[in-house]
Parts: structure tokens; sequence; C-alpha cells
């Protein structure tokens, strides 16, 4: 029901304004007029490459930028210079452009037609609010990274106010955050919520709206104040702690500082170790590998050279097979020549015993015939031939030599 009549009171709103002035519009009830109540001082982060903190533990897309607090409830921006408002809606057309950039997983609580887009890019504006919007704000989701602003201190100060000590008007905001908080906003929007509440608690201030806003204002000269009453002991010793206050929250802001220079500087030294261990366990792992592919050549090398002392020790086996193979033929060619020459000779032999077997059976048998034969005259030359020719025949014989006239015949 609550929404209902808060949908109700905006749209009412809008129709009462030009579509090209900027919206302002307060509410008595916080907690009901964005549908959150942040108790007490919400811890910030820093998006990375952004000047935008966000709440990571709330429930709630809520931002700070510029020294202002940005609540998306998924229809309207709500902006506030406290931590829990009063808020103040802002047009679409408005909202500040790093605002609008920052990526959808930074929403803790999206809308549901967040979930069909990137989460590492900036929401679809242009498909939710329209060609109108779209073209009202060219060139929104453009911009040089290397250019990005510095993000605007944190107004910690404010975390001693929380519960019953929250400041509930915006006269007391405007002069606590005068005491504690001297950033000046760059955007125009901001710029005017400022003027607006300065405006407010010159005039007396409450929660009242402010008049629509237009194009960027310059900064107002500071005007002269009315000369203010005495004030009171009672008033005296409240400025006095409101002043102890304050210095006690700037040492917990230069403290916050520090804490948060020695943390970035930790996670610093943390990235270079990390890298350096990577880069190590790289390397180690480069040598490693490199050492298993040299083990592996080596070991391919010692199979290959293995391989080719078993090849060469087979090829010269064969080869000493081969040679015994011909040593043992040419031996027995050998033996069988031998043989045949032996057997040859014994051939030769039994032919040359039997030749003179049959010469001297046939000598013996002519000087068989011859003695029976009558002796004739023979010339004295003659008769000796022939008797040196018997000698000879008889040497011969006895020598186991045939005659020569057989030697010749």
């Amino acid at each position: 029901m609550r929404k209902l009549l808060f949908a109700v009171l905006i749209t009412s709103v809008f129709a009462a304004v030009p579509a090209t002035a900027q919206v302002s519009v307060a509410f008595n009830t916080r907690s009901v007029s964005i549908g959150i109540n942040v108790g007490t001082y919400p811890q910030l982060a820093l998006i990375p490459g952004y000047p935008v903190y966000y709440a990571p533990r709330l429930s709630a897309n809520y931002f700070f930028y510029d020294g202002m607090y940005w609540v998306y409830d998924g229809e309207n921006w709500y902006t506030s210079a406290w931590y829990d408002g009063p808020w103040d809606v802002v047009e679409p057309v408005a909202v500040p452009v790093y605002i609008l950039r920052v990526p959808v997983r930074y929403y803790r609580r999206p809308p549901p037609y967040f979930q069909a887009w990137v989460v590492s890019e900036p929401p679809r504006w242009g498909e939710h609010w329209g060609r109108s919007w779209e073209e009202r704000r060219i060139g929104w989701d453009r911009w040089d990274r290397g250019a990005v602003p510095a993000p605007a201190p944190l107004p910690v100060y404010q975390q001693q106010y929380s519960g019953n000590s929250y400041p509930q008007q915006i006269t007391q905001q405007v002069v606590i955050q005068e005491q504690h908080y001297h950033y000046r906003p760059r955007e125009a929007v901001a710029q005017q919520a400022y003027q607006r509440l300065e405006s407010r608690a010159a005039a007396g201030g409450g929660q009242a709206s402010a008049p629509p806003q237009g194009q960027p204002q310059p900064a107002r000269a500071p005007q002269a104040r009315p000369a203010q009453p005495t004030p009171t002991p009672q008033a005296q010793r409240e400025q006095q702690r409101a002043q102890q206050q304050a210095e006690q929250a700037q040492r917990t802001q230069q403290q916050s500082r520090e804490r948060e220079t020695q943390q970035a500087q930790q996670t610093q030294r943390a990235q270079q170790q990390a890298r350096e261990r990577e880069t190590q366990q790289t390397q180690r792992a480069q040598q490693q590998a490199q050492q298993a592919e040299r083990e592996h050549a080596q070991q391919q090398a010692q199979q290959q050279r293995q391989s080719e002392q078993a090849q060469r020790a087979q090829q010269q086996s064969r080869e000493r097979e081969t040679q015994q193979t011909q040593r043992a033929q040419q031996q027995a060619q050998q033996a069988e020549r031998e043989h045949a020459q032996h057997q040859a000779q014994q051939q030769r032999q039994s032919e040359q015993a039997q030749r003179a077997q049959q010469q001297t059976q046939q000598r013996e048998a002519q000087r068989a015939q011859q003695q029976a034969q009558p002796r004739q005259a023979q010339p004295p030359e003659h008769a000796q031939q022939q008797a040196q020719r018997e000698r000879e025949q008889r040497a011969q014989q006895g020598k186991g030599e045939p005659p020569k006239e057989q030697q010749g015949g």
C-alpha cells in the first residue's frame, strides 16, 4: 500500500513539472519514502576504476559519489547529503554519468530487468527509460577511462550520528556538515542539492521541497548573515562538545585514511608477492618442462643408440655366419678337390703299376722267345748297345720306374 501511494505521488509530481526540469521532492518519513532504513553509517567500498563507492553489506542499490549518497529502488534515483536522508528524487536525465556507468554487479538489489544484462557493464538505461532519455543523454556510456576524476572523500564524521543522535532537521545537518566536511561537488545536480540544503537552512530549515532544477548554476557568493545573539553557557558547552566531536571525527578520518593507505600498501605488496610467486612458479614449470624434454630427448637418443648397436650386432652376426658358411663351403670344396686329386693319383699309380706289370710280362715273354730262338751273330757295337739297354732296364725295374722306351712311347 505504501509503495502504491508513493508511486501515485511521484506520478503526480512528474505530470506537473516540464520534462526538461530536474525534479526535487522531499519526504518527511525517510523509511517510507525509499523503502530502506539505514540505521548506522554504512561500510563503503570504492569500485575499481570508478570514482564511486558502493555499500557491499546493504541489501540496497546504495552508492556515494561527488559528496552525495545515491539510492536506486528499481524505478527512481534518490540523493541525500546524509547517509539516511532525507532523500530527494532525481529525474533520470539529471543522474550523474558516473552513477549511470556503475556495472550491474555492484547493484546489491538489482531489479528483475537487470538479469538479462552483462554484470561487468552498466545497465542499459536507454532500454529502460526510452528513446527520449537516450537522445538527451547521448554519450553517457563513452568516456576516457584514463581521465576518471578522483573520488570524493567519505564523510566519515557521520559515523558518530546514529539512532537518536541522527540529525533530523536540515538545519542541523547543514551546520554539522559545514563544520566537518569541506568538499564541494563537481556535478550540477550535486551542487544544486548543496544549494537547496543551504537555502533551507537559511530559511529556517525543514524538509520542504526545493524549486525545480534547471541548468548548472554557478556557486553563489557568501551572503552576510544577521547578527546572532550571544550564546548561553549551555550553548557554548554544546558548541565545545561539537568542536571536540569534530576534532575527534577529523582524527578518526585521518586514522581511517592511514589505515586505508596501509591496507592499500599491504594489498599492493601482497599482489606484488603473488605476481612474483606466479612468475617463479611459471619459471619453475618451464624449467621442469625443459628438463623433461631434455630427459625425453636423451632417452630417445639412448634408445636410438641401443637400436643401432643391436642392428650392428645383428649385421655382424649375419656377416660372421656368412663368413663361416663360406669358409665351410671352401673347406668342403678343398676337401673334395684333395679327395679327387688323391683318387686321381691313386688311379695313376694303379695304371702305372698295371703298365709296369704288362711291360714286365712282355719283356719276359720276349726274353723267353729270344731264348727259344737260336742266337744269331750280331756286330760287336750292336751287342754292346743291347747289353747297355738291358742293364738300364734292370736298373729301372729295381727302382719301380718303367723303361725309357715305354715312357717315351
